[in-house]
């Protein structure tokens, strides 16, 4: 295993991810406040559903970016889906407004709304939000704390199949141009824009120089199981782990409850580095006797994550 703890090259964006319960909000946060540290103007942006970094800065963060008074350098935002139709709006309904008036003759907000509700449109632009406060170079950092798993996965699948659907609708919107007979159909216009954005998102959450995945996993067999899954699965996708956390570990028992624990977790410990101690930097994260909240202990983890004295 690792001692020397998180090896991070300098990228533009660094995503945590795992299963749920594993502490992605709570090693994200460490990270978050590590860069900020090293004075990197650093964002962190939760998108789980059920965000939680007001409550481990134990400070209101909402839907625009927050500043932690506490932590010069830091800004929080929990991604609000409301917030990310509301750009997705600004930016694309008056395209979408005027080439649904060929078709369709309703008001504004009814015609927007609807395609909005298009399966895949709001998580695509939750890609496009993210990629929008790197493109803006107001942060040297942005951390990643996403949502569980399988949801991520889908998440960074999605400009993929949004291409593959980009690629077919010109043949179906021309067929109806040439059904009734129209002289031009704007949303071709739309749908290459769309396209630009895809390959544009695809392109950027693929690029090894400007974004890293950090896997989180516990010393279990669901936690290990689903942690070797994640990793194949994002291989596929073109992402490469470099870094797997394990959290949770007990180090020193003393009770008979926590050496069973301890007991529990060797074995899986042990298949972590068979399986990718070669290739991986493993690094373990004790058992906190507390919860880690608030700017004291997550310095105190960010500190046994990059073995900071």
């Amino acid at each position: 295993m690792s001692l020397s703890g998180v090896s991070l090259s300098r990228k533009r964006v660094v995503m945590f991810g795992g299963k749920g319960g594993v502490g992605k909000t709570s090693t994200s946060a460490s990270a978050a406040l590590h860069f900020a540290a090293a004075g990197l103007r650093t964002l962190i942006i939760s998108s789980d559903l059920s965000p939680s970094l007001s409550d481990i800065f134990e400070a209101e963060v909402g839907a625009t970016e927050t500043p932690i008074s506490a932590v010069p350098n830091l800004w929080a935002l929990e991604v609000n889906t409301d917030e990310v139709m509301r750009r997705w709006k600004a930016k694309f309904g008056a395209q979408i407004y005027e080439a649904s008036q060929v078709f369709l003759n309703m008001p504004y907000d009814e015609i927007v709304d609807y395609v909005g509700m298009a399966p895949g449109i709001q998580e695509e632009f939750l890609l496009d939000f993210v990629l929008d406060k790197v493109r803006g170079n107001e942060y040297d950092m942005v951390v990643w704390d996403t949502a569980p798993a399988g949801d991520t996965l889908r998440l960074l699948e999605l400009p993929h199949r949004f291409l593959e659907h980009l690629r077919t609708a010109p043949k179906v919107y021309l067929r109806v141009r040439d059904k009734l007979q129209l002289g031009s159909v704007p949303f071709l216009e739309l749908i290459e824009s769309w396209r630009s954005l895809s390959e544009e998102v695809a392109g950027f959450f693929r690029d090894e120089a400007m974004v890293e995945f950090v896997l989180v996993t516990i010393p279990e067999a669901l936690g290990v199981f689903q942690a070797r899954r994640t990793m194949d699965d994002l291989t596929k996708f073109g992402l490469h782990v470099k870094n797997l956390l394990v959290n949770f570990v007990v180090d020193n028992p003393d009770s008979d409850f926590m050496r069973r624990r301890q007991a529990m977790q060797q074995p899986y410990l042990q298949q972590l580095e068979k399986d990718v101690g070669g290739t991986l930097c493993i690094t373990r994260i004790p058992l906190f006797a507390e919860e880690v909240k608030g700017i004291d202990r997550l310095s105190q983890m960010q500190r046994l994550l990059f073995r900071v004295q």
